[in-house]
């Protein structure tokens, strides 16, 4: 969808007067998303690869559903999207491209993904929302066009969210993100005069950074293929890799120190890139940007010790490991450099909190973000203050920004909704026979879109593949709902939204 027509909202919309706006819409993606697909058939075709035609197939079917949507939506947009169109488009464009995604996997001859309709579909869902957790052993055999076709998409589903940050959330009000709608617009708008020019220079931006992370990959020592598909998943901070070990397989020449920079330019606002082009000095003196560099600057520092007192490592190896993946699941990437559910109890509840942090709203993370964490902070600072003097004022601000009581209400009920949900994912995935650990860390990892989860079964040195259908469907599921943010989901399902 253009800038242009996401800015076409009304907020004081009231009914749905029809799908053709919508309709138009997602057709223009699945078109896109066709026009991907032919990158890795050309792959398999150069390597000589039959699942070529896995890729000709899906990319014909998906450019044939997305021109009959065109079609039957043509003429749509002329009076905008309302507001309940705008809801509908938002989970139905994702949960399309989803569908078509998971076309190559079911059409090839490789893995459990052939054939299978679980298996297929659970690996697009988690490569277009950018989680990372995978069904697939043997990566390191598997065809370079299936590996690309990863790679693209999370790439795609990253800069799918980052629009749908700026343009679409602050306008629906989903958990607190209209604290940025005024935000956002108002300092890019001084650099930038149209939305559609800050989306494009976003854009720009995340070309940019992926072509200096696939040549940086490659002087560092990765193969041309594995630097290319390693640079969309980690400035999309997605996670999917070309080997079983991750980024253990590389620990030459700096790679992971480099990696953890790209997972990091991922994870902060990319709005700031544009602010910071535009000349502005201090663009990424920004307070959800130091809050997260100060809170991974003491868990890494407290873990590097932990590594290297205890002699599990020696200094640089133990700093660099937690540094990685520290980053790593912070930033909602799932990349593992080791396995670090070997380093005893103490990290394995570590790591088990840190799924669900996230990086900064606008970024390519998932996750609970840093700004909420904020903003409770802020409600619980103001509380006890109020206990201790209850006849005393005490503004609620947010970064020189007074916080009402909408924004508030707003972040406190996505949280709660983000556990409730938890919940109950954990306990209908105890009920499919998994144990508590990986049941826990399973819907935690797939609501907050990280990857890998923790125990023998999903953790660092595991994959999803043995995991029963029914499950591997509530977690698809699960990841869908993380990625859209709960609410743009969940509404769907209310009887008065569709009443008008």
């Amino acid at each position: 969808m253009s800038a242009g027509q996401v800015q076409t909202v009304q907020i004081g919309a009231s009914a749905i007067p029809g799908m053709k706006p919508v309709l138009y819409l997602v057709g223009m993606v699945l078109i896109v998303t066709s026009a991907m697909m032919l990158f890795p058939l050309m792959v398999d075709l150069y390597h000589g690869d039959t699942d070529w035609q896995a890729f000709g197939i899906a990319s014909a079917l998906s450019a044939t559903l997305g021109a009959i949507m065109i079609f039957s939506g043509r003429g749509g947009l002329q009076s905008g999207l309302t507001l309940r169109q705008a809801f509908i488009l938002t989970p139905m464009s994702w949960f399309s491209v989803a569908l078509v995604s998971a076309l190559p996997f079911y059409f090839s001859g490789y893995g459990v993904v052939s054939g299978s309709a679980p298996d297929a579909i659970f690996e697009a869902v988690s490569g277009i929302t950018t989680t990372g957790a995978t069904v697939i052993s043997g990566l390191d055999d598997a065809p370079p066009g299936m590996l690309l076709w990863r790679g693209l998409l999370q790439w795609m589903g990253g800069i799918g969210i980052i629009a749908s940050a700026i343009a679409i959330l602050p306008v629906l009000g989903i958990g607190g993100m209209q604290l940025f709608r005024t935000e956002s617009s108002d300092r890019s708008e001084k650099a930038l005069p149209q939305i559609r020019q800050i989306i494009t220079t976003i854009g720009a931006v995340y070309v940019g950074l992926t072509a200096i992370a696939v040549l940086v990959y490659w002087l560092a020592g990765m193969a041309p293929f594995d630097a290319v598909v390693h640079a969309l998943s980690s400035i999309a901070t997605g996670g999917y890799s070309t080997r079983d070990a991750s980024f253990g397989a590389w620990e030459a020449n700096g790679i992971q120190w480099f990696a953890t920079l790209f997972m990091l330019s991922g994870s902060i606002p990319f709005v700031l890139y544009v602010r910071g082009f535009a000349g502005e000095a201090r663009a990424f003196w920004d307070r959800q940007v130091t809050t997260l560099l100060l809170f991974l600057g003491v868990v890494v520092i407290g873990l590097g010790l932990w590594l290297t007192l205890s002699g599990q490592y020696a200094i640089e190896p133990a700093f660099r490991h937690a540094t990685f993946n520290v980053v790593s699941v912070v930033s909602t990437t799932g990349y593992a450099s080791a396995d670090y559910l070997a380093w005893g109890n103490a990290a394995i509840g570590l790591f088990f909190g840190l799924t669900f942090i996230g990086g900064c709203t606008g970024s390519t993370s998932g996750g609970i973000k840093i700004f909420r964490f904020e903003v409770m902070a802020v409600m619980l600072r103001t509380h006890f203050m109020r206990l201790l003097y209850p006849n005393g004022i005490f503004p609620r601000t947010y970064g020189h920004r007074k916080l009402d009581d909408e924004i508030v209400g707003s972040v406190v009920a996505f949280v709660a909704v983000f556990f409730c949900c938890y919940s109950v994912l954990t306990i209908a995935l105890m009920a499919m026979g998994l144990d508590f650990l990986t049941s826990a860390s399973g819907a935690a990892t797939a609501l907050a879109n990280v990857g890998p989860g923790l125990g023998d079964i999903i953790g660092p040195a595991g994959n999803f593949g043995a995991l029963p259908d029914s499950a591997k469907w509530l977690l698809s599921f699960g990841m869908m709902l993380g990625r859209l943010e709960l609410f743009t989901v969940l509404i769907l399902f209310v009887p008065r939204f569709w009443r008008g």
